[in-house]
Formats: C-alpha cells, sequence, structure tokens
C-alpha cells in the first residue's frame, strides 16, 4: 500500500477513518505520529525484537513470535511491488515465489496487541488481508504502523474524501 494517491476512492476512505480511528485512541494525530516516529527511530527495526515487543511512552506493542532479520527483508521488498501487482505474493512461476509464500504462512498467524497508553482496551492488527490462496495483501493500518513514512500517513490522516456532485 505504498501508493495511497493509487487507491480506489472508497479504499481511501475506509482507510483515512480506520487510521483517524486509530489515531483518536492515541489521543490525536499527534500523539500518534510521535509513537510511529519512535517506531522509525527505532533500530534494528522493531518488529526483529528478541522479545517480540516494542514499547514506548505513547503505546506497547506485544506478538507471540520472533520475526528474524531475513523474513523482514523480504516484507520490505515484496511491500514495495505490492500496488503494481496488487497482490503481496508473487506468480507461483516467478523466483521467490516460495519464499514470499512461507513469509505468509509464518507471520500470518501472528496478531501484534497494542495497548495505549491511558486506555484498558487493546487493539489487535494482523499484519495480511488474505484473499484466497493466491492472493494476500499487506494490511495498511500494519503498514502505516511499521513501514510507511511519516509523510504519507500524514497524507492519510489528513485526507479529505471528494464530495458527491
Amino acid at each position: 500500500m505504498s501508493h495511497f494517491n493509487n487507491l480506489p476512492e472508497n479504499e481511501k476512505q475506509e482507510l483515512h477513518k480506520n487510521l483517524s480511528n486509530l489515531a483518536q485512541k492515541f489521543g490525536g494525530q499527534n500523539f500518534f505520529l510521535n509513537f510511529l516516529e519512535d517506531i522509525r527511530a527505532t533500530k534494528p527495526h522493531p518488529l526483529i525484537s528478541p522479545y517480540c515487543d516494542f514499547k514506548s511512552e505513547f503505546a506497547d506493542i506485544y506478538w507471540e513470535k520472533v520475526i528474524f532479520k531475513d523474513k523482514l527483508e523480504l516484507l520490505q521488498k515484496l511491500r514495495l511491488n505490492e500496488s503494481e501487482r496488487d497482490n503481496l505474493l508473487l506468480e507461483p512461476n516467478e523466483k521467490g515465489y516460495k519464499k514470499a509464500l512461507n513469509l505468509v504462512k509464518t507471520l500470518r498467524p501472528i496478531v501484534f496487541e497494542i495497548e495505549i497508553e491511558g486506555r484498558d482496551d487493546i487493539e489487535k492488527i494482523e499484519p495480511f488481508i488474505v484473499i484466497s490462496d493466491s492472493k494476500t495483501k499487506l494490511n495498511p493500518i500494519f503498514d502505516a504502523i511499521f513501514f510507511l513514512s511519516l509523510d504519507n500517513v500524514k497524507r492519510i490522516l489528513n485526507y479529505k474524501p471528494r464530495e458527491n456532485s
């Protein structure tokens, strides 16, 4: 989901609504963006934490399974071309198909639990939206939290739906 502007209008509206709702749970856009800045500033990438967690002053994220660096690198590579293919997975005859499929099988059962500071409820985020055996998309909320540039997240949060004429 690296090209927000290329999404159909209904998907833009839905993503804006979902991401805005999440930002409001953080107390507003600024707190949410500060949380994302903390994630971006963490080296190595927080998803490869051996403790399966990420902690900041705004929220903590927990998950159940260690993600290794090679899986993270493959995910980062695959997400770049997802918009063009309309699929995170490669074609079965393409080089790297089995690695991509194994990545999805490995990460699909992981649920990321976000405990937002000052709230009792827990937000649960899955990394993928599985459409069929041959079609999987990266969850745009997961993408926004861990990968999208802050400028793109701001663009989504500040998006104004088109008025119906």
